[in-house]
């Protein structure tokens, strides 16, 4: 019975660090109204700090903001008329996991490269969000994403995986930390 090797090569370990370009996640219009209704809709969350401007100038905010996890989801938002990656990753192999096919893209601007590892299966390991400040109405979010860590590991039955945690800081226009997101994978 052969053994299975770590998989974590020196080529990956090079990784660990490595960041992507800063790229512009909102739209170039920045955070509007109605995106933020539709959000705070989807997620039903009916705190009076996202739509009413009475309620939100009352508080230490001193006005409208958003709710912590909108940076992540406005930076995964598809604008009309540009390509879709799930429907792309799915169109590309019916069998996709959902995942893999759709964050490999290295045309993807603000991608990070591409692990070279042959384990393609994805599973999500967490995420955890830490929040430095809210969002406002009318910001411009940015995102850079980086590989903080990545670990091998053989399991007790001898399978390989890695475990990739990759953390994203969003800032607004000024450069201010809005929050970082830091999400782990497990690839098999």
């Amino acid at each position: 019975m052969s053994e299975t090797m770590n998989p974590l090569t020196d080529q990956i370990k090079a990784l660990i660090g490595t960041s992507a370009e800063r790229i512009e996640a909102s739209p170039p219009w920045g955070i509007e109204r109605e995106g933020l209704r539709i959000f705070t809709n989807a997620i039903m969350d009916p705190d009076p700090r996202y739509w009413d401007d009475e309620f939100a100038k009352g508080t230490k905010f001193g006005g409208i903001v958003t709710p912590p996890i909108y940076c992540s989801y406005i930076g995964r938002k598809t604008l009309a008329g540009t390509d879709d990656p799930i429907t792309r990753a799915f169109t590309e192999n019916p069998h996709s996991d959902g995942i893999g096919g759709v964050r490999d893209g290295l045309d993807r601007k603000g991608a990070l490269p591409k692990l070279p590892t042959p384990l393609v299966r994805i599973l999500n390991a967490g995420n955890e969000i830490e929040l430095i400040q809210y969002p406002k109405l009318g910001d411009h979010i940015y995102s850079q994403a980086q590989y903080s860590d990545i670990k091998g590991r053989v399991t007790k039955d001898g399978t390989a995986m890695l475990i990739v945690t990759t953390q994203t800081t969003y800032t607004n226009q000024n450069g201010d930390v809005l929050c970082i997101l830091r999400a782990s994978t497990i690839r098999r």
